[in-house]
C-alpha cells in the first residue's frame, strides 16, 4: 500500500513549483495570480528509493480572503485525514500570516508526522529571517529554496523517515478492482448496477482505509474485492470540495487495487482530471480498464465509437494498450462485459512467462533487429527473464546496457505486447548488464 505525502499552505508560497520538482512533471500551472493553480495535483515521487503519492493541496478557491481561508482550512482538514504526513509550507518573504496561524493552529493537534518547510531561502539574511517561523510552534522547520531546490533533499531524507513502514495486509488473494473516475462519472451507479441485490453482496470487510469499503463480490461466475470510493462520505463533509475529496479516495483506491476500472462521462469526455487518474494508475504499474459511461446520451451523427476510442488512444499513448469499454450504467448495457474485462486484465497482470519461452520468441527477433549501434559500439542482448514481482517487469541483459536507448526499449515492450497478451497493463523494461 502506498504512502500519500500532502502539502498545504496559503496560495503563492510555492507549493506548485516544489510539488513540480517533486513529481518532475510541470503540470501545475504557476502563475503569479492567487489561485490560478485550478487542476488539483497529484502524482508519484520516490526519493532514496521509498515511492509515495504527493498531494498538492493547492489554492484554487477564487473570491474573498474569507472564502480562501475557508477553503484553505479546508484542505488541512482533508490533508489531516487523509495523509501519512504533512508538508507545512510557508514563505520567507512575506513572513508569518494570519492565514499560517490559523493552519499551525490545526496541525499543532495532528498526531501525523507535520514539518514545516520556510520556502524562497536563498541567501544567508533570509535564513535569519527564518527563525521567526519557530513562533508557529511546530519545532523545528527546514529551509528550503523550491526554485534551485536547495535544502529539498534534508526535507526529502526526513519525510521519507517518517513514512509508516508498509504494513502488510493479511492477503486475500481475490483480485482487487478499484472503480475511479471524476465525481458523477457514474462510478456509484456503476457499482450499485453490480451489486444488484443486497445478496450479491458476501461480506463487507471494513477497508484497511476507514474510507473505503471493500465488498466481497461472487457474480458473474468471478469472485473478486471491489474497492469502492464513491459511495462513501462522512456525514460532516458533504459539503465539502467534493471533488479534491474524490480525488484524494481515488489516489488511496488506486494504491490498494489490483485493476482500476476507469469511468469516463462520455458527454464530459478524457479530460485533464480522467488523464491525470491514467496517469497515476499506470505509474502505479495497475492493471487499466476504461469504461466509457454515458455513451447513450451523445449525439450519434457526430460521433461514432471509433472515433472516440480513437480520440482516448492519442490521449494515453505510449501506453496504448488498454482496453475500453462502453458501457450504460443506467440500461445496464455491458457491465458484465466489463467485469470480464477487468478480470483478464488482472490475469494479464499476473502472468509469468517462462524463461525458456521469452529467449526463444525474442531472441530471434531482436536478432533481426538489433539495438542500433552507439558511438561505434554494438549492443548484444544474450538472454531474457521475468523478475518475480507482482507486475509484469522483464530484464534484458546484454553487454552494455546503458547504451540501449527508450525508443529501442519500446520495441521490446510492443514486442512483448505482440507475443504475449498483456493488454491493460503497464510493463517495465529493464537493461541488465550480462
Amino acid at each position: 500500500m502506498g504512502n500519500i505525502v500532502a502539502i498545504v499552505g496559503r496560495p503563492n508560497v510555492g507549493k506548485s513549483t516544489f510539488f513540480n520538482r517533486l513529481i518532475q512533471r510541470r503540470e501545475a500551472i504557476v502563475d503569479a495570480v492567487s489561485g490560478v493553480t485550478r487542476d488539483r495535483h497529484y502524482g508519484k515521487s520516490d526519493w532514496n528509493g521509498r515511492e509515495f503519492s504527493v498531494i498538492d493541496t493547492g489554492g484554487y478557491a477564487i473570491g474573498s480572503d474569507d472564502a480562501f481561508e475557508a477553503e484553505i482550512d479546508k484542505q488541512v482538514v482533508l490533508a489531516i485525514d487523509e495523509a501519512d504526513v504533512i508538508i507545512f509550507m510557508v514563505d520567507v518573504e512575506s513572513g508569518i500570516s494570519p492565514m499560517d496561524e490559523d493552519v499551525a493552529q490545526l496541525l499543532r493537534k495532528v498526531k501525523k508526522p507535520v514539518f514545516l518547510a520556510v520556502n524562497k531561502v536563498d541567501n544567508g539574511a533570509r535564513t535569519e529571517q527564518a527563525m521567526e517561523f519557530y513562533s508557529l510552534g511546530l519545532g523545528e522547520y527546514y529551509t528550503i529554496a523550491g526554485i534551485n531546490g536547495s535544502g529539498t533533499g534534508d526535507l526529502l531524507d526526513a519525510v521519507v523517515e517518517a513514512l509508516p513502514e508498509k504494513e502488510e495486509v493479511e492477503e486475500d488473494e481475490l483480485p482487487r478492482f478499484a472503480v475511479v473516475g471524476r465525481p458523477n462519472a457514474g462510478k456509484s451507479s456503476f457499482i450499485n448496477a453490480l451489486i444488484g441485490e443486497e445478496r450479491y453482496i458476501v461480506t463487507d470487510i471494513a477497508g484497511t482505509t476507514r474510507d473505503s469499503i471493500d465488498t466481497k463480490y461472487n457474480r458473474f461466475g468471478f469472485e473478486f474485492n471491489l474497492v469502492d470510493t464513491a459511495g462513501i462520505r462522512r456525514k460532516t463533509k458533504v459539503k465539502e470540495d467534493i471533488e479534491f475529496y474524490s480525488v484524494m479516495r481515488s489516489v488511496r483506491a488506486i494504491e490498494h487495487a489490483d485493476v482500476c476500472l476507469l469511468v469516463v462521462d462520455a458527454t464530459r469526455g478524457f479530460d485533464g482530471q480522467v488523464q491525470n487518474i491514467f496517469w497515476l494508475a499506470q505509474r502505479n504499474r495497475k492493471g487499466v480498464v476504461i469504461l466509457v459511461n454515458k455513451w447513450d446520451l451523445l449525439e450519434k451523427e457526430t460521433n461514432t465509437m471509433k472515433e472516440f476510442e480513437a480520440k482516448i488512444r492519442r490521449e494515453i499513448e505510449p501506453f496504448t494498450d488498454v482496453p475500453i469499454v462502453f458501457i450504460s450504467v443506467l440500461n445496464k448495457q455491458r457491465i458484465f462485459k466489463a467485469i470480464e474485462t477487468a478480470v483478464e486484465v488482472y490475469k494479464n497482470r499476473s502472468k509469468k512467462i517462462k524463461t525458456s519461452v521469452l529467449n526463444d520468441t525474442l531472441l530471434p527477433l531482436i536478432e533481426n533487429y538489433p539495438p542500433p549501434a552507439y558511438k561505434g559500439k554494438y549492443v548484444k542482448i544474450k538472454f531474457i527473464t521475468q523478475l518475480p514481482t507482482p507486475q509484469p517487469q522483464f530484464a534484458f541483459f546484454c553487454n552494455l546496457p546503458q547504451y540501449v536507448r527508450d525508443p529501442y526499449k519500446r520495441f521490446l515492450e510492443n514486442k512483448l505486447r505482440e507475443k504475449f497478451d498483456f493488454n491493460g497493463v503497464p510493463i517495465s523494461v529493464y537493461m541488465r548488464k550480462k
